[in-house]
């Protein structure tokens, strides 16, 4: 997964020295390079924050409560608090095991990362994304690797250590230029990150976090987080993002790297991963297939069946359309994802070998948890900068000014989110982690755009616009250096500049398409997901 890949923290970048190149990339990747690790940029923020929180306490800067008024009828005063003050200091050390384990994002990834471990583990994951692609017709090629690439995004780190190297043997055993099934498969893998069929990890992820923010800004106490928040939207991104990976490799891409020749040792050396799926592993397949069936039927039931436990709520006012009081329905997706990637893990891996017994099952689960090692350390420090910005009370106060700034403005909202879809991009240049990006943004932003009228779902569905056009052309994305590595085996010389250069196009296209929609989206009303509109309006 972008990233936030949960196994692999760093790749050995053995690419040439770039310290004397020149230009707005290299700069990047300079000033990028320079910046510290986002758990110790959470640290040195969180300094920041303690000392503007002392400021600005000094100043009295204050706001009116958006929702809140006294028992005369006036807004309550929002009032800017010091992270110094006796208050703040005797919470941060005594609440700080309730200040992690309650940061919405842990659970929710903790507990979907479960069953996504065992169906990494088991080969599922890899084998699927292999079948999936194998049999595509040559004039389909393009479309096929760009859509199984946008689908493995489930499947964490099978997307790129699968699906990039075996796009390049696919494109090659065609006659095509193996740079430009690398670059169609980067493209959907990491461009279009958030694009997908159905929600999963990422959607766990970030709406914990926009969660988080939500509960920061006491502006809806009601307010829960729903994973499908974004699933129409993701699916739209999808729809949208094949057409434009497909005209760009075809039209664009291709075109400029010229046909291609390879020679003997190349042609000798395609590699292993279009061998032919084995019996065993086809029939684990099959099998996972069945589980997931079985899953979805088990969750159908336990929603619709009379009398089940996530049924709609029989309090709910008659007329209420029955997505909006289906809650527990929306709100057991995470198990529901937990358990589907189990099942489907268990029976792959049962049936190709990789499983065979229940031992190996819970050793693949631990093996996930240990790979969370450094998300733990990195939830820590994101959640108590989290609460600390709510705790001084800034992010309500910036988000009241912020949102009264664009109101006075007169800048529409479409073109509002539009810019903010933009500035996600660009951070995204320099601060590669969705979540840590997310966490710096969230309590200011979710809270903005509330005020506004748009929902948390759509302030989130923006922000993950942004944070995946750009992820193709930052050298700082974790898994660049092995893009390059894939890249070099079939072209030698290929250097960073020139994975950036081939990958220009892609981001462009897809900033460009992805700011469209989303401002569409916004003109029209249409609801982000299921139970989840993009117009808000506050409690009361």
């Amino acid at each position: 997964m972008n990233s936030d890949n949960y196994s692999e923290r760093s790749m050995t970048d053995t690419t040439a020295d770039t310290s004397d190149a020149k230009g707005f990339l290299a700069w990047v990747e300079r000033s990028g390079n320079k910046l510290p690790d986002p758990v110790f940029i959470f640290f040195y923020l969180i300094l920041v924050l303690v000392a503007i929180s002392v400021v600005v306490a000094l100043l009295g800067l204050t706001a009116d409560h958006p929702t809140q008024v006294t028992a005369d009828g006036s807004p309550v005063i929002i009032k800017s608090a010091s992270l110094l003050s006796a208050e703040n200091i005797q919470r941060l050390w005594v609440e700080m095991p309730k200040t992690f384990t309650h940061f919405h994002p842990l659970g929710y990834v903790l507990v979907v990362m479960l069953g996504a471990g065992v169906a990494e583990r088991s080969g599922l994951f890899a084998a699927g994304i292999r079948q999936a692609v194998r049999g595509a017709p040559l004039f389909l090629l393009t479309p096929v690797v760009a859509l199984v690439a946008m689908l493995s995004n489930h499947a964490a780190d099978a997307g790129y250590v699968v699906m990039i190297p075996l796009a390049a043997i696919l494109f090659a055993s065609a006659g095509r230029h193996p740079l430009a099934g690398i670059a169609a498969a980067f493209a959907g893998v990491s461009g279009g990150f958030s694009a997908n069929i159905s929600p999963g990890q990422l959607d766990a992820l970030l709406f914990g976090i926009t969660e988080a923010a939500v509960d920061g800004s006491g502006l809806d106490p009601n307010w829960t987080m729903n994973i499908a928040g974004n699933w129409w939207f993701i699916a739209a991104l999808m729809v949208i993002y094949l057409p434009v990976i497909w005209f760009v490799t075809d039209k664009i891409i291709e075109p400029r790297l010229g046909k291609w020749v390879p020679d003997e040792r190349q042609a000798a050396e395609y590699g292993e991963e279009d061998k032919p799926l084995t019996d065993a592993q086809r029939k684990g397949l099959r099998r996972a297939g069945l589980a997931i069936l079985a899953v979805c039927a088990l969750w159908a039931v336990m929603t619709f069946a009379p009398g089940t436990p996530l049924l709609a709520d029989e309090t709910a006012t008659p007329g209420q359309a029955w997505y909006v009081t289906a809650t527990p329905f929306f709100r057991s997706l995470v198990a529901g994802f937990m358990i589907l990637f189990l099942a489907a893990g268990w029976a792959y891996g049962s049936a190709a070998g990789s499983i065979k017994n229940h031992r190996d099952l819970v050793d693949m689960m631990a093996e996930a948890m240990k790979d969370m090692g450094y998300y733990l350390v990195l939830a820590f420090a994101a959640a108590h900068f989290v609460a600390m910005f709510n705790w001084s009370n800034l992010g309500l106060i910036t988000a009241v000014h912020g949102a009264n700034g664009i109101k006075a403005s007169g800048l529409p909202l479409p073109l509002a989110l539009g810019l903010i879809v933009i500035f996600a991009g660009f951070l995204n240049l320099f601060v590669g982690s969705a979540s840590a990006k997310w966490a710096l943004l969230a309590p200011v932003l979710v809270p903005m755009l509330m005020l506004l009228g748009i929902s948390p779902e759509g302030a989130t569905a923006a922000y993950r616009v942004g944070d995946g056009a750009t992820n193709i052309i930052t050298p700082l994305m974790v898994y660049f250096p092995l893009i390059l590595i894939f890249a070099q085996r079939w072209q030698k010389g290929f250097g960073i500049g020139s994975l950036t250069a081939m990958m220009i196009p892609y981001s462009i296209w897809l900033m460009v398409t992805g700011v469209i929609l989303m401002m569409l989206w916004i003109f029209l009303g249409i609801d982000l997901g299921p139970g989840a509109p993009i117009g808000y309006t506050l409690p009361g």
